[in-house]
């Protein structure tokens, strides 16, 4: 087949292979537990795998790693399938270790029949401590030379639930001074009676994850597995598997850079626990990094994949700046979502010298000139965003203030003649004068000012709820702090806020520049509406 260009190391080693017939039609999977949601940090292998496979006209399998009954649900499979969906990838074929679970015990009793494989009486402690260190070799099994025949009944007697949980394992006969912790006897089977969320109580021993896993990567015919760089160690043990396991397909495991993203909490585990602890609203809570999370919070897939694309594929895991991710969010809805005004904490301000009502026309979104324009009523009271007044204005303060002037975006400059202040002090309303030669569009007058301001019309407004949302974790180097340590306890602000009726009006999900504030997605809310941050206005990143 023609070869295409490689845009990375992955690509360079499928092309090679492709040249040389290794193989001929490229077969990925993408292999989540169903023990949680998804992460952010699992659209990088998602944008991968499927990718890869898109791109030499292959096919990429879902497969779910389900070895571990007791954490995971039906529920998370159902999820991971939406999140993969909402990327807009498709999947060849489901597949479940499950579904391979007597392939994979039959395996596992051709390997003690070829005295490959053992049963070990020894707890969990006594083998970790047994292991040995990367300096120290490890120390025999004291079970190690037992029979072949006892070896198959106690495997027998294990799956036939005559043991309790730990009891007893089944471990791979390698080599115990091996450099690689992980090729020294390591645990294949387990007993584990806890309840399977698709095949029930039908098994009481399940497979651990590096024996399983490339078992199940062969029998579906996968051509590469593609994992990220914690897996590269567990490698000469992935071989391992498929050259004594007699296997007839020989899958290719090719590692790669995770994606680590700052301010994230980047783990499944603790997400979980985010979940549970009531920290966060569920795991679509839009702080979350969880791909629901984030499709809640209103970021579009398409940002998403062209980020996975930006950072490229690598060898040696980095951090990306979380502020590099919001740029892509930012460009995407700077090109695509129309613009609105809404005012925070907004204040009352009459027009003391404007008489009835009028239209102005604004742009739905300044870049896209083919949407053209929506109209907005003006009238004698409109209300501005509360930062937009100050009793005591600082030097070069350009808003409103007493006896200055300022622009009311697309109207007119309207003077502040006086206010009237509440009992405690805050602004209760504000008195302005309009100068009727400025409007916007035909202003002639000459008149010049600093400062132009956001204003939504008093006689079309909805009172609306205002969402505002900090990174869950606060800035901080990783090392040596649990991330509960770094925890932001402000990470959600609510504030009152009026909007205009065609914000109010739009549908759930609909998204928008406020100008001069940042990208919110509309949410209904109860008695009013609510508007969800998805990034803020400002693009902060630096390359």
């Amino acid at each position: 087949m023609e070869l295409k260009p490689a845009n990375n190391f992955i690509e360079e080693i499928i092309n090679e292979e492709l040249s040389v017939g290794k193989v001929e039609k490229i077969r990925t999977r993408f292999p989540p537990e169903p023990n949680g949601f998804l992460h952010i940090g699992h659209a990088k292998s998602l944008c991968i795998n499927f990718g890869t496979a898109q791109k030499y006209g292959g096919k990429c399998n879902l497969f779910f790693d389900d070895t571990n009954p007791s954490k995971e649900k039906d529920e998370y499979v159902q999820a991971i399938k939406e999140d993969i969906r909402w990327l807009g990838f498709e999947w060849d074929t489901i597949n479940y270790a499950s579904d391979f679970f007597q392939d994979i015990y039959e395996l596992a009793v051709g390997l003690i029949k070829a005295g490959k494989a053992f049963v070990c009486d020894l707890t969990a402690d006594e083998i970790r401590e047994n292991r040995g260190t990367l300096t120290r070799p490890g120390v025999e099994s004291p079970y190690k030379n037992r029979s072949v025949e006892e070896n198959l009944q106690l495997f027998e007697n294990m799956k036939n639930g005559m043991y309790a949980d730990g009891e007893k394992v089944l471990r791979a006969k390698i080599d115990m001074a091996s450099p690689n912790i992980n090729m020294r006897d390591p645990v294949i089977y387990r007993v584990l009676h806890a309840t399977h969320h698709r095949t029930g109580d039908k098994w009481c021993i399940y497979p651990m994850y590096d024996f399983a896993h490339p078992i199940c990567d062969s029998l579906q015919g996968v051509t590469h597995s593609l994992c990220t760089l914690e897996f590269e160690d567990h490698r000469p043990l992935y071989n391992w598997v498929v050259e004594n396991t007699g296997v007839s397909h020989k899958p290719r495991q090719i590692e790669f850079a995770r994606l680590n993203v700052t301010n994230y909490v980047m783990s499944k585990r603790y997400l979980k626990k985010l979940v549970e602890e009531k920290f966060v609203d569920g795991w679509d809570d839009p702080r979350m990094p969880t791909l629901t999370g984030l499709r809640n919070r209103g970021v579009p897939a398409e940002a998403l994949k062209r980020f996975c694309e930006e950072i490229g594929v690598a060898k040696a895991n980095s951090e990306i700046q979380v502020e590099y991710f919001d740029h892509f969010v930012r460009d995407y809805y700077n090109q695509n979502a129309p613009r609105a005004m809404v005012c925070f904490n907004p204040i009352k301000v009459i027009i003391d010298n404007y008489e009835g009502s009028e239209t102005v026309l604004t742009d739905i979104n300044p870049n896209k000139p083919e949407l053209g324009q929506r109209e907005m009523t003006f009238s004698k009271t409109v209300f501005i965003d509360g930062e937009d007044f100050s009793l005591c204005p600082p030097p070069k303060y350009f808003r409103m203030k007493k006896d200055g002037l300022v622009r009311l975006k697309g109207a007119y400059v309207v003077r502040c003649d006086d206010y009237v202040l509440n009992e405690d002090g805050s602004v209760k309303e504000v008195h302005c004068t309009y100068l009727p030669e400025t409007r916007s569009g035909s202003d002639n007058s000459g008149i010049k000012v600093k400062g132009t301001i956001h204003w939504v019309d008093g006689q079309n407004f909805v009172p609306c709820q205002v969402n505002k949302y900090g990174h869950l974790l606060n800035d901080a180097e990783y090392a040596g702090q649990d991330f509960s340590e770094r925890m932001n306890l402000n990470s959600k602000t609510v504030i009152d806020a009026v909007c205009e009726r065609y914000v109010a009006d739009a549908a759930d999900g609909e998204c928008f520049q406020l100008l001069r504030k940042g990208y919110y997605k509309k949410m209904s809310g109860g008695d009013k509406p609510v508007l969800s941050e998805i990034v803020s206005l400002k693009d902060s990143f630096k390359a």
